[in-house]
């Protein structure tokens, strides 16, 4: 079929990009790699990817990659299945209590997978074979890289150096790097309304090699009803060991490297915004698991 001429816009992602597109009653999604800003394999490595983990963890399958054509003057295309399945997002502010710990220990799980998975070295995968490009990645640094975009006081970013500086020295006890999805939370999961079984976790443009516990703090940043962080934590402890509040800890320092990202372009979007409030928290604070409405 011609996935060009069938296509319907979907939400999340990459806006613009993702498709979902029908023939002869079979559904399929389709993801198209046009922004510039995306690297030049970007589709191959995430079908790469989907079929690594596939099995491991809920994915869509993956039934097709197109490579840019530059005589048509074509991008990129991932086609994968349609998987069926409400977003996080817009389920789980409706479960009660058993249900957000029922939800949150199946997404713990699935971080606690992923971390599970090593690598040799932190940094971005590089081409189809998941080669690794290296990075060094300290947090002192990373906030001086960012303190333009985050345009604060003085004192403030000497307070966010501090906690940077803390929060790495706690990080570098762990000695290892593993895959991270690096956008866990609810908006890139698929529920069974009926079950609260995980369908998909979808979009994983920015997966790279990096801490074990930066999907865990992903899930954790912003969704603190304490059902929901209780079955988080089990989840992940469960297949990883260890205590929730030491998890949950380096959770929270792993995810700084995200917030500081985010909070630098706050005029971006609604999210960016939200994380540059919590992050002047924490800075104010010197305390990694604060709210700005503490």
């Amino acid at each position: 079929m011609d996935l060009l001429t069938s296509l319907t816009p979907l939400e999340g992602g990459w806006s613009g990009e993702t498709f979902l597109a029908e023939a002869g009653g079979e559904r399929s999604v389709v993801r198209i790699f046009a922004d510039p800003r995306h690297a030049p394999e970007a589709a191959e490595i995430q079908a790469a990817l989907l079929r690594l983990v596939r099995g491991l963890v809920p994915v869509p399958e993956v039934l097709e990659v197109r490579r840019a054509d530059p005589v048509a003057g074509t991008p990129p295309l991932l086609v994968t299945e349609h998987v069926a399945g409400v977003r996080g997002d817009l389920l789980l502010p409706t479960l009660d209590g058993p249900s957000l710990t029922r939800v949150g220990e199946a997404l713990g799980r699935i971080a606690g997978t992923l971390a599970g998975m090593p690598q040799l070295v932190g940094g971005t995968f590089a081409d189809r074979e998941l080669r690794v490009a290296p990075y060094d990645l300290d947090l002192t640094d990373w906030v001086a890289s960012h303190a333009d975009g985050l345009a604060w006081s003085e004192d403030d970013l000497l307070a966010l150096r501090d906690v940077a500086a803390a929060a790495q020295t706690r990080l570098d006890t762990v000695g290892r790097v593993s895959l991270v999805h690096s956008d866990l939370n609810p908006k890139n999961v698929l529920l069974d309304p009926d079950t609260l079984a995980v369908s998909a976790v979808l979009d994983w443009e920015f997966s790279h090699a990096g801490s074990p516990f930066s999907d865990l703090g992903n899930l954790v940043r912003f969704d603190r009803r304490q059902e929901y962080v209780a079955g988080v934590l089990r989840g992940w402890v469960t297949l990883r060991g260890g205590a929730d509040d030491e998890a949950l800890e380096l959770a929270r320092c792993a995810d700084l490297v995200a917030l500081v990202e985010l909070a630098a372009r706050k005029d971006a979007n609604p999210v960016a915004a939200r994380a540059h409030d919590h992050l002047l928290a924490i800075a104010r604070r010197g305390d990694v698991h604060a709210l700005p409405s503490d």
